[in-house]
Parts: structure tokens; C-alpha cells; sequence
């Protein structure tokens, strides 16, 4: 049977639009419902993500110079899919990369698309190579925007500022490793943006389709404590004392004793952050917050000032010191001269051994270990660093007989320079031992101030009247009679107290003929403006003039002269004629400690 030709084109009218209905079906599917999926599939291969990378805040000092700063570079990027001679590729860029042509040739063959090669090419450099590659019309190398760290002061203030790393080489992310960088890198290290990018085929991007962009945020700004006037006077006299004495280290500290600010701080071996494979990893330590010593004479201002406080002593007291020979524990304990009856004022300024180890006695083990511990020693003093520790003070059940006399005079405890330094602001300020402070203000971007430290107290330790009483002993250490008469300063009365401890020998006891000396003070002495710590351990001199008052007291004054004139304090004295600062003074070598 024969169907009628309307009937069939019925049929064959009906079967196109099913055909055209099921393809309609079919893009509507594809367009709309799986639009996302393959728009990611194309931008996949037809786009890449790239980071705009956030600028890392500056850390300035508390003048606002800055001491951290960023300057412009290229991130070179590798897209292998459009390399098509690696060899010739990489002898066109090796002289400006660096790199060894063969090993670029290497790298260039892989088909990554997005690969590292260079995290922070000079600008200059960067711009020469993308001009020589296009004349050779070599494709696959891409320059971007990028920042590198500049320390403008190169070795000063390293080991306080610290330095920034990669954990991987093929991260784009840099962190902080040592110093204020690791510290505040949460502040300090911004969050990279990105954008979608697409390239024709010759590599150029497509700025038209340029998808999602996120701008970056950029990091906030860190102001120290630090005064780089100050900071200058202590590196350059650290410079000059290790020139003459070679010492294995040396540690320099300045603060104000009122509200705990470090105002410079300064270490020696050091190295430049912006050229860290010039250093060893010994040189990037800390010694202020990282190594611990035998303090010395400076730590007799803690049992004085326990004795004092505790009623055991007064400012009349006398106490018999053995004439210099003090038989305890099967042991014999010396002073350097010998001493009959003395004050506590006698015992501090002569520095007796025997004297400040009666006092201890006095208060009795425990006692005695609370006021080591209320002066803030065993315990971290809490500075903007990382790393510190907290030194090594064992508890009354692990000492021997012998302790509570060797302690006094800094021995059988280990400390670190800054915890040493903060315990002498505790007699400079009044009683309070503060925290350290290295972090003044915190900025944004638009330069607001989003954080203003405050002076912290950690604990009051000792009343006005005791610290003003243990001052004032200290001043004399500073005139004649003194152990420090090195450490005075012409037209200022000046404070502190001199140290002198046999080195200890890593394998048990003491290096013969090893010393490490120091001096802390404050000055003036009245109304402090700083405390100041030096301390050299190992100096290349002779034995018999190796003491705290000969060595580290001059550079001390040198220190203290310079700053007082820098911060134009008022003197509170008549100026006297200055005393000589040899270090071989044979004068001053009758009053120093042993």
C-alpha cells in the first residue's frame, strides 16, 4: 500500500523536529548546566592563574627610618608549552639568569606550564633579557611583577631584624626565619591576589578575556623601639673594642629602664641579611637571648637587695668578710683583697665574694632562690624574638653546700645578657622588673596606627626605698675606690656594677685563662635614661688585666658619652677631669674583681 505523499512528509517533518528538539535539548544541557564544568576544562587549558603578589610591610625604627624596605624585581616564569628550542632558549638567558646553559636546557623541556624559575630577578637585568628574547623571537619565559627584601643597613641591627626564606624553592610564598621577620610575619607578610589569564597562540595575553581578579592586601608596618642614633653608637664602639680584642663574642644592650624599650642591642659575630650565604648559621644567633653565661659580680645586686629587703641587713650593718679567706662546705672561698669588717655599701663597691655570699646565708636557701627567680632569672623575659631561652637556675633540692655561697657571685647559674640587663632596670626604675619591648606601633597600609605598645610590669621585686638605697651603693662603684672607675662618665654620675667569671668549659669546669667580662649600669644615676649592658667573653689579652672594670667598663663609657650627648641629657654633675680607658690600665687593675 501506497502512502499518500502528505502523510510522509507529516512523518518526515515530525522525525527533523525530533532530531532538532533532542539537539536544542542537548546545548541547553551543555550551555547551562554544565556551563561551569567546562568553562573550567577550557580555562584550564587555555589560562593560567598568577598571583599578584602583596607588598611585605617595612620595619622602621622609632624615628620612622627604615630598616626593612622592599624593592622591585621579576618572577621568572616558565610556560614549557611554548618553548620550542630549549637549547637556544637557555644560551640566551643563561648570562642573565646565572644559570648554566646545559642546566636550563633541562629545565626548559619539561611542558609545565607554570614553572619558577627565578624568584627575583634585578629589573634591569629582567627587562634586557625580554628585549634580547625578542629579537630572537624566543618564547616561554614570562616576567612578573614581583618584590625582594633590602636591610638598607646591611649588618647593623641583623640579628633584631632577623631575615626572610623559602620552605620549598618552588614557593612563591616567603616567610620570616630569624628576628622581627619570623616574629611579626603575621603582620608584616600580606595576602597575594591573583587573576586569570589567556594567551593566544604566540604567548601574548589576552587582556580582554582576562578572567576573576583579586587585588592583593598588602602588609602592615612595624616600628621598633629601636633608636638607630643609638644603635649606630653601639655597633661602632662594638666594632672598635672587637677590633682590639678579638673576642669569641660580644654583646652590647641599651635600655630605658622605665618603660622596658630596648633602644639598641647589638651582638657579635653578626652577619648581613641581605647576603646570608656569606655567613654561618653560628653567626645568625642571638648570643643576647640566646647564650647563657656565668654572670659574675653583676649578679650581687640580687642578694643585697634580698638581704636588704628581708630586714636581714640595713644600710648600717656591718659584716665580717673573713679578711679574704672564707672556709665553707670543705671549701675556701677569696675575695680579691682582704676585707675585714664591711657595709653593704663596702660590699658592693669593693665587690666582696665573701660578703655577698654571708648575705645569701642570711636569707637561707629558698629565700634566696625566690628573689634569684623575682628578678626575673630561669624564666624568658618575654622580648618580640624568637628563640630566647631561659638560661639554667636549678631549684634549692639540686644544690650542693657550696651553692648558696658561689651564687651570690654569679656562679652555679647560667643567664643570658638580656635577662642580666633587665635585672639591673630593676634597681635603675625603682623596684619593677619590666618587660623588654622591641615593637613600638603597628600601621596600615594608609599609615594609621592599629596598635601603640604600653610599658608592661612584670612584677614589682623590691620597694622604691631598697632599689634607691642599692642605686646609690652602685655609684660608688664608679668612683674612686671602685672596681669601674673606667666606667664614669665626665659630668654624669653613673651606676652599675662589674663582672668577672671563668668561661666554662663545655666538657665540665672552667677554661684556664678564659674570661668572660662585663659591666651594667645606668646613668645618670639619679634619673636613669638607659641601663646599658657590654659584655665581651674571651678577649685576647692577658690574663692579669682580663677583668669587667678593665675591659668593658671603658667601652661602656665611650657608650655612655656618646649617648648622653645624642639624647642631650642635662649634666648632674660638675665634669671631672676624664679618666684614662686603656684597657691595660694598671691603675685601675688594683680595684678590679677576680
Amino acid at each position: 500500500m501506497r502512502i499518500p505523499f502528505r502523510w510522509r512528509a507529516v512523518v518526515l517533518c515530525s522525525a527533523a523536529m525530533l532530531v532538532f528538539t533532542g539537539f536544542s535539548i542537548r546545548l541547553g544541557y551543555l550551555q547551562i548546566t554544565k556551563h561551569e564544568e567546562f568553562s573550567e576544562i577550557a580555562a584550564s587549558k587555555n589560562s593560567i592563574r598568577v598571583a599578584i603578589p602583596a607588598r611585605r610591610g617595612l620595619i622602621t625604627d622609632r624615628n620612622g627610618e627604615i630598616l626593612a624596605a622592599n624593592i622591585p624585581v621579576r618572577r621568572v616564569v616558565l610556560d614549557g608549552s611554548h618553548v620550542k628550542d630549549p637549547a637556544k632558549l637557555a644560551a640566551a638567558t643563561s648570562p642573565y639568569l646565572g644559570i648554566d646553559a646545559a642546566q636550563l636546557a633541562a629545565t626548559y623541556s619539561t611542558k609545565s606550564r607554570y614553572k619558577i624559575i627565578c624568584h627575583d630577578l634585578p629589573e634591569e637585568t629582567a627587562l634586557a633579557m625580554r628585549k634580547d628574547l625578542e629579537k630572537q623571537s624566543l618564547r616561554g619565559l614570562y616576567l612578573h611583577e614581583n618584590t625582594s627584601r633590602l636591610y638598607p643597613n646591611g649588618q647593623m641591627l641583623a640579628h633584631i631584624l632577623g631575615f626572610l626564606g623559602r620552605k620549598d624553592p618552588q614557593d612563591t610564598d616567603i616567610v620570616g626565619m630569624e628576628g622581627i621577620e619570623r616574629s611579626m610575619d603575621h603582620v608584616l607578610n600580606g595576602r597575594d591576589g591573583y587573576r586569570h589569564i589567556e594567551k593566544d597562540r604566540t604567548g601574548r595575553e589576552i587582556v580582554v578575556y582576562r578572567g576573576q581578579e583579586q587585588g592583593p592586601q598588602h602588609g602592615r608596618t612595624v616600628e621598633l623601639t629601636i633608636d638607630m642614633g643609638l644603635q649606630s653608637i653601639l655597633e661602632n664602639e662594638l666594632d672598635t673594642a672587637c677590633a682590639e680584642l678579638k673576642p669569641n663574642m660580644a654583646v652590647a644592650i641599651l635600655a630605658n629602664p622605665k618603660t622596658g624599650e630596648i633602644l639598641a642591642m647589638a651582638s657579635r659575630p653578626h652577619f648581613d641579611p641581605n647576603n646570608l650565604r656569606a655567613s654561618q648559621e653560628s653567626d645568625r644567633l642571638n648570643p643576647a637571648i640566646m647564650s647563657v653565661v656565668e654572670p659574675g659580680s653583676t649578679f650581687k645586686i640580687v642578694a643585697a637587695s634580698a638581704a636588704l629587703n628581708e630586714g636581714k641587713v640595713n644600710e648600717k650593718s656591718s659584716i665580717y668578710c673573713e679578711n679574704g679567706h672564707f672556709a665553707y662546705g670543705g671549701r675556701i672561698l677569696r675575695d680579691h683583697h682582704g676585707y675585714g669588717q664591711m657595709s653593704v655599701r663596702e660590699i658592693l663597691v669593693k665587690s666582696s665574694n665573701i660578703g655577698s655570699a654571708k648575705m645569701a646565708m642570711m636569707l637561707g636557701e629558698d629565700k634566696y632562690y625566690e628573689y634569684v627567680r623575682m628578678f626575673g632569672f630561669g624564666e624568658r623575659t618575654g622580648i618580640d624574638l624568637p628563640g630566647e631561652v631561659r638560661g639554667l637556675l636549678s631549684p634549692p633540692s639540686r644544690w650542693d653546700k657550696l651553692t648558696i655561697t658561689r651564687m651570690p657571685m654569679g656562679h652555679s647559674i647560667a643567664v643570658t645578657p638580656l635577662q642580666i640587663t633587665m635585672a639591673m632596670g630593676v634597681i635603675a626604675n625603682g623596684g619593677k622588673l619590666m618587660r623588654p619591648q622591641l615593637i613600638r606601633t603597628i600601621r596600615d597600609t594608609d599609615g594609621q596606627e592599629v596598635f601603640r605598645a604600653e610599658p608592661q610590669v612584670v612584677r614589682r621585686v623590691i620597694p622604691e626605698q631598697t632599689a634607691a638605697f642599692v642605686a646609690d651603693a652602685l655609684s660608688g662603684v664608679t668612683t674612686q675606690g671602685g672596681t669601674a672607675k673606667l666606667a664614669s662618665v665626665p659630668g654624669y654620675s653613673v651606676a652599675g656594677k662589674t663582672g668577672t667569671a671563668q668561661r666554662v668549659d663545655p666538657k665540665g669546669g672552667y677554661t684556664p685563662g678564659k674570661y668572660v667580662v662585663s659591666f651594667v649600669g645606668f646613668m645618670p644615676a639619679e634619673d636613669p635614661a638607659f641601663v646599658c649592658l657590654v659584655m665581651i667573653d674571651d678577649a685576647k689579652i692577658a690574663p692579669g688585666i682580663n677583668y669587667g672594670g678593665l675591659v668593658a667598663a671603658p667601652i661602656f663609657a665611650r657608650v655612655g658619652e656618646k649617648s648622653a650627648r645624642y639624647l642631650n641629657l642635662v649634666p648632674t654633675m660638675r665634669a671631672e677631669a676624664a679618666l684614662p680607658v686603656a684597657f691595660n690600665s694598671g691603675g685601675a687593675r688594683e680595684e678590679a674583681e677576680q
